[in-house]
């Protein structure tokens, strides 16, 4: 691979021209393709396999007049201190509103909260619900606007909206524009040069923009849900920043060793290169893995992500050395043009170095001291809890919050998270003897509130009732009536003939959230397994891939034990802008492996590659640490700071689900980096010593060499030594 690379460099260094006409080319298509095809992101998902999705299948099929599918708004009436609903004022007022709600384009139906209820018992709160003909994610932004002008400007009444028919698609433009300010400025830093730092801009920034493009037209063909882009936006800028340092720093190195300015972009790719070519297919693999949870949304995700990366992977073998060629030397810094590398000649050992030195000397109190604080940042990872988020999570002052709060305290938290059962009447012979059987057995279920009167459809063989739990749509208790409901489905077959099934919104969060916690191990042994394989053909060791997993699986337990700690008990949630603790959104654990998975492996392949490198040369296993930690400390340092400061980005907006995905993202980046990565590597590698490099005779003739380190290539080019300056 190394040696492909290398003639690959040469050839983008060559024929920059091309290379950089075919980009913009492939630029301008891709953009063309988009504004022909692209359609809007839906956040409509299904769950296969599940009971609520059948049944909601089943209700969209025989029952559409209940609207079951469609969105919906609940419209909280609230009373002015020292008034009731129940004035005359407040009466027309209310009467009013309900007119302009019915007169809503695509309103399937309106409640009136005096005539079906509810109005709570002080008559100062009560609750219409609409119900549109279309899907949520087909309203508009000016339908939604609309929903809200119905509210009255009178001072006697009050009102609120919640449910999906409110809630807006998130808005999260703009905010990767800090992460690049903070990627340039480390960048300029790095390399001493204005010119340099805008590299690696630049051409991550192509990659985020082909892959973005391709996920436009993707949307065309497929259903791309609203936080696809945004992930994949904060993936790809920050792995395409890091794979172009990488290269870019390596580039910069052969031309302080002297090389022409051709040969040191061949022999960039030819090592920096095929490092970021196996890093980068450990972060496809690990994203495009996320599809064994069996839910099309994240399998989406995944995929859309795994091909950003991809894409930035092809950008820096290619675009960036076609650039580079247009710049020659200029990426040094004007004082190192000409000269030798100071950094490495000036008599003293880089920074790097001397923290390895340091790490290795006392490498049993770092071991034992790292094991025991990331144990405990991972402690309340026992405690983790998922759901998707809700109204309960708004922020405080929002109309929807405002919604969620007076209805708990009016009519119990469980009006917030009603239970939709569906009943399939074929196999009864009074039908609606059946239903009303049905419901009557299901109001003594313990956690039930209550129970409304069945509604038959048009034919006579199906019928929808509401649970109301005691219990808001997060709580554990909400969970077992819904099992508990789905217990009984046989029982109550066989005693009224009546096939049920739970459905509705809270029962679709609760099976998504238990699919995807069933998912986690499978899919964590799935990338584990591939990550020591790939590993081990990398390193041609054993207990090198084997102490890259667990330090993995270290980076992981931290990062869940913080976003527990912060997002859902609410340590420290003021610092971040978490008003409400809540349960942790169902996606981000098995989202948040693969992402780290493959970043992890990133910094452990850039390292360690290095490592192997010295110690294939002869050197001791203290001085190939040293070596690997004195040209890759510094520039693995800038990567992990570039990563944190571009997720950390994402934590500045006001969806939840972005914010919690973007700290645990930063907060795993950085304990991997620099706790896991540039200090505990380092201490078990000189535990080990010459033992980590141990490989089978019998494993190594059967294995194939993919020479990442570009030994064979070095080998090589020492045969035909390069021009020099």
């Amino acid at each position: 691979m190394a040696t492909a690379l290398y003639r690959l460099g040469r050839f983008a260094f060559r024929r920059r021209g091309l290379v950089v006409l075919v980009v913009a080319a492939l630029l301008a298509l891709l953009a063309a393709g988009s504004a022909a095809i692209a359609k809007p992101t839906n956040d409509t998902f299904t769950i296969p396999g599940t009971q609520s999705q059948q049944a909601m299948d089943l209700l969209s099929t025989r029952m559409p007049e209940a609207g079951a599918s469609g969105a919906s708004a609940n419209v909280v009436f609230m009373a002015a201190p020292g008034t009731t609903l129940t004035m005359p004022t407040a009466q027309r007022t209310i009467t009013a509103t309900l007119g302009r709600l019915r007169a809503l384009p695509h309103v399937l139906a309106v409640t009136d909260p005096f005539t079906t209820g509810p109005v709570s018992p002080d008559r100062t709160t009560a609750m219409a619900t609409v119900r549109y003909a279309v899907a949520s994610t087909d309203l508009t932004d000016a339908d939604r606007a609309a929903l809200l002008a119905t509210a009255p400007t009178s001072n006697e009444v009050h009102v609120a909206f919640r449910g999906d028919a409110v809630t807006a698609k998130p808005n999260v433009g703009g905010r990767e524009g800090i992460g690049v300010l903070v990627a340039a400025l480390v960048l300029f830093l790095t390399f001493g040069s204005a010119i340099a730092a805008g590299v690696p801009l630049l051409t991550a920034l192509i990659g985020v923009g082909i892959g973005i493009l391709g996920i436009r037209i993707a949307s065309g063909i497929v259903t791309i849900n609203s936080t696809t882009p945004t992930l994949a936006i904060m993936v790809g800028l920050a792995v395409g920043i890091d794979y172009a340092l990488f290269i870019t720093s390596r580039y910069r190195h052969e031309l302080f060793e002297g090389r022409t300015p051709e040969e040191a972009a061949g022999r960039a790719l030819g090592t920096a290169g095929s490092a970021v070519v196996f890093a980068g297919s450990t972060v496809v693999i690990a994203l495009a893995a996320l599809s064994v949870a069996g839910i099309p949304f994240l399998t989406t995700m995944g995929i859309a992500a795994a091909a950003t990366v991809a894409v930035a992977v092809i950008v820096a073998n290619t675009l960036l050395p076609a650039i580079l060629g247009f710049l020659g030397p200029r990426v040094l810094a004007r004082k190192g043009r000409g000269a030798r590398d100071t950094e490495h000649d000036n008599g003293s050992a880089p920074l790097g170095e001397r923290w390895a030195r340091f790490v290795t000397r006392h490498r049993w109190a770092f071991v034992v001291g790292i094991i025991a604080v990331i144990s405990l940042s991972a402690a309340p990872a026992r405690d983790l809890q998922l759901a998707l988020p809700s109204d309960a999570t708004a922020s405080v002052g929002s109309t929807q919050r405002i919604a969620y709060d007076a209805i708990a305290r009016a009519f119990g938290p469980g009006v917030n998270g009603p239970l939709l059962v569906a009943m399939d009447l074929r196999g009864t012979k009074d039908a609606t003897a059946a239903a009303t059987s049905v419901a009557t057995q299901l109001a003594h279920l313990p956690g039930v509130a209550h129970v409304t009167p069945p509604t038959l459809n048009r034919a006579g063989d199906m019928a929808i009732l509401t649970v109301i739990p005691t219990t808001g749509p997060t709580d554990a208790a909400t969970e077992t009536l819904v099992q508990a409901i789905r217990g009984d489905a046989a029982p109550l077959r066989s005693t009224t003939g009546a096939q049920v099934a739970v459905t509705g919104q809270t029962a679709i969060q609760i099976d998504v959230s238990q699919k995807l916690h069933d998912a986690l191990l499978p899919y964590l042994a799935v990338i584990i397994g591939i990550a020591f394989l790939l590993l081990m053909l990398v390193f041609r060791s054993l207990l090198v891939p084997l102490k890259a997993v667990l330090g993995f699986l270290l980076s992981v337990g931290a990062a869940f034990g913080a976003v527990v700690a912060v997002f859902q008990w609410g340590n420290l949630g003021g610092l971040f802008g978490i008003d409400t603790p809540s349960p942790i959104v169902s996606f981000l654990p098995i989202f948040l492996i693969g992402s780290l998975f493959g970043l992890a492996m990133d910094y452990e392949v850039f390292l360690v590659t290095r490592m192997r490198e010295e110690h294939v040369h002869g050197a001791s296993a203290p001085e190939s640490i040293a070596v690997g930690f004195r040209h890759g400390a510094r520039v693995v340092t800038a990567a992990a700071v570039i990563m944190v400061s571009v997720f950390g980005a994402f934590m500045t907006g006001g969806d939840p689900i972005i914010r919690s995905i973007g700290f645990g993202l930063a907060f795993g980046v950085f304990v991997d980096a620099f706790i896991v990565r540039m200090t505990l590597v380092p201490a078990v590698m000189s535990l080990l010593g010459d033992r980590a490099w141990w490989y089978p005779r019998w494993m190594d003739r059967i294995t194939p060499d993919v020479d990442v380190e570009g030994a064979r290539l070095a080998r090589h080019l020492a045969a035909e030594p390069a021009p020099q300056h």
